[in-house]
């Protein structure tokens, strides 16, 4: 699947990736919001669509983005107020930004979608290098559950319709910690493929990852609702703070 891991990828998700992956942000920018000191400055890494930075920058903060998709920027621009959200085209794990910035932020499990440890490493580094005294980088992922693979491996029926079904086959490599899967839509128009390869990483290895970049976790939620985290959450939104 050569590809992948290139951050231009999803260009060919860019018509679809609203839809196909709803997400409601309110709760997301709400949280985010109540980090960002009166004019401080904002910078979203994976930007994507703008499902977070436009109704973020909507309530008067200045939010700047990072993104490989020139086809999912697009997407953001059409929508109101995403033209004027200022977009650098990149690898999000180089941080080609000017800072300081008071707020970076990473959500919707993206930072697994850096190909490998080193990359996310690079990632944490590089925010902090923009990130000013006292600056935040919040990160929301999933903790992979290992039970639900079988030898290493899973197939799934994620919807079904009386004319379509769509499925999930999965290859977990317990080593690189990486799980790598099509989701399979079969309709009447045929066979619609739509790949991926993540590279998951557990809590304890993301707060290594920002102490080696001179951060420090400053607090750790389920959700954007700030549900208590525990040994049974799935998901975290974890806040680092810079030194």
């Amino acid at each position: 699947m050569t590809g992948l891991n290139d951050p231009a990828f999803f260009d060919r998700y860019a018509h679809e990736y609203d839809v196909a992956d709803a997400y409601e942000p309110t709760p997301t920018v709400d949280f985010l919001a109540e980090l960002v000191p009166e004019g401080g400055r904002v910078l979203e890494l994976a930007i994507g669509t703008g499902r977070v930075a436009v109704p973020l920058a909507a309530r008067g903060i200045s939010v700047e983005g990072i993104d490989g998709s020139t086809g999912m920027v697009e997407q953001m621009r059409a929508k109101p107020g995403g033209a004027d959200i200022p977009v650098t085209i990149g690898d999000m794990a180089d941080v080609a930004a000017t800072g300081p910035f008071q707020l970076s932020y990473l959500v919707f499990n993206t930072l697994f979608n850096l190909p490998s440890q080193a990359r996310q490493v690079d990632c944490f580094r590089n925010v902090a290098d923009v990130l000013a005294p006292g600056g935040l980088f919040v990160v929301e992922c999933f903790i992979q559950d290992l039970t639900e693979f079988d030898r290493h491996q899973r197939v799934a029926t994620r919807a079904l319709w009386e004319d379509a079904v769509t499925m999930e086959f999965l290859l977990h490599d317990p080593v690189e910690q990486a799980v790598t899967f099509q989701r399979v839509t079969f309709d009447a128009q045929g066979t619609t493929l739509r790949p991926l390869r993540l590279r998951y990483c557990w809590p304890s290895e993301l707060d290594l990852m920002a102490q080696l970049a001179g951060m420090r976790l400053r607090e750790r939620w389920t959700d954007w609702g700030r549900t208590p985290f525990t040994a049974a959450s799935r998901r975290h939104v974890s806040v680092y703070e810079k030194h």
